[in-house]
């Protein structure tokens, strides 16, 4: 017997030709997901900590990149590895040791316009400093003396025997940043050399941890193949980095130096290696070079304006460079899109400062062949390219 309920309207027919509502199902594993946030987090952490560890190692690598076209080279010659790699690395070092010894007048022209410059710029500032009493002082002073009505209204505290002290803050010691940049550079020198002997090592070691990559792998030949592409990606991304870099810097170093040639700004060849160099570090380093040569330019000329447009010529400079011709090659050369090299920028920047900022990119390149190859990663690669 069946029961059916009074007054209810009958069910809709359903329409066959109507298609069946679309639903996606996915299967999510929320301790999984826990786990590998965890796992990204305490990654993250071991590169902020380990981080005077891993930036040798990193800047390591990618010289022995950089150099090493040149060392097998010389090995088709039938030079030992271990010969050429040496004669590499001290003509690289001579060459840099030159540079600096032959441009060492002009630094120290730079040192000694400091304190002028210094007490040029107090001058103008004092000259420049308003003697008339401005509406921000008169507030002030109409504070103040409402502050002292206040006080005289108030009743006087008891007198408690407890002497009043007022804490003064110390003024800028020099010396002591002074001494704090000696200390920086003299660590400077010594991570330079154990990065110049871990350079030597790869270079001397040739694709030695490549074969050993490929034979850790696994025993399927589609796991060594794996490997080996990815490995031979990761070579082709870090060349095209180095490329774009080497290129642009000697475009800002060669446009510097000729600009400040024609506005008659001393020790042009030196601002235009430093701005070359510094054109390598992303947004900090052209920031720095457009201080500094408005600084200098100021002390040479005397002069706010020419302080403005030799400033402003460096600017414009990095910024054509930085905002054009980088991105553009960059994007090409890495096939990834800006806005993931922005975020990266950022991450890298903020997880190791400056040497973060100079590292992001190959960074990136690594982790996007390394996506690219392997499926569970797809998606990070995906979200990284064009």
């Amino acid at each position: 017997m069946s029961l059916k309920a009074v007054g209810s309207p009958p069910a809709p027919a359903a329409d066959p030709e109507e298609p069946a509502p679309l639903t996606i199902r996915m299967p999510v594993n929320i301790r999984s997901a826990a786990l590998t946030a965890l796992a990204v987090l305490a990654i993250v952490l071991v590169l902020q900590y380990a981080q005077a560890v891993i930036i040798p190692i990193v800047l390591g690598v990618l010289i022995s990149y950089a150099l090493e076209p040149i060392v097998a080279w010389m090995t088709r010659w039938h030079v030992p590895r271990q010969l050429a790699a040496a004669l590499v690395l001290i003509t690289v070092v001579a060459s840099g040791g030159w540079i600096v010894y032959s441009l060492r007048w002009q630094a120290s022209a730079i040192v000694e316009q400091l304190p002028q410059g210094a007490r040029r710029l107090r001058q103008t500032i004092e000259r420049g400093r308003p003697t008339a009493t401005t509406a921000i002082q008169q507030m002030q002073t109409a504070a103040t003396e409402l502050g002292k009505a206040a006080d005289a209204a108030a009743p006087p505290l008891p007198h408690s025997g407890v002497q009043r002290v007022q804490v003064e803050e110390p003024t800028l010691n020099i010396s002591q940043y002074v001494m704090w940049g000696s200390i920086g550079v003299a660590g400077a020198v010594g991570q330079l050399v154990l990065v110049l002997f871990l350079v030597y090592f790869l270079l001397a070691a040739g694709d030695l941890y490549r074969r050993k990559l490929v034979r850790i792998a696994g025993p399927s030949l589609s796991k060594k193949k794996v490997t080996l592409e990815i490995l031979l990606e990761i070579d082709r991304q870090i060349e095209r980095f180095l490329a774009v870099e080497l290129f642009t810097s000697v475009i800002v170093g060669v446009a510097t130096w000729l600009a400040f040639l024609a506005l008659g700004v001393q020790q042009a060849a030196l601002w235009g290696l430093l701005a070359g160099v510094f054109n390598s570090i992303p947004y900090v380093g052209p920031v720095l070079i457009t201080g500094s040569t408005a600084f200098l330019a100021f002390v040479q000329f005397n002069s706010i304006r020419m302080a403005l447009v030799v400033g402003g010529v460096a600017f414009v400079i990095t910024a054509l460079e930085g905002l054009l011709l980088t991105p553009w090659l960059t994007s090409r050369a890495a096939r990834m899109n800006a806005v993931a090299i922005f975020v990266g920028l950022l991450f890298w920047g903020w997880v190791w400062n400056v040497w973060g900022l100079l590292l992001a990119v190959p960074m990136l390149m690594v982790i996007k062949a390394v996506c690219d190859h392997v499926d569970d990663l797809n998606p990070v690669g995906e979200l990284l390219g064009e």
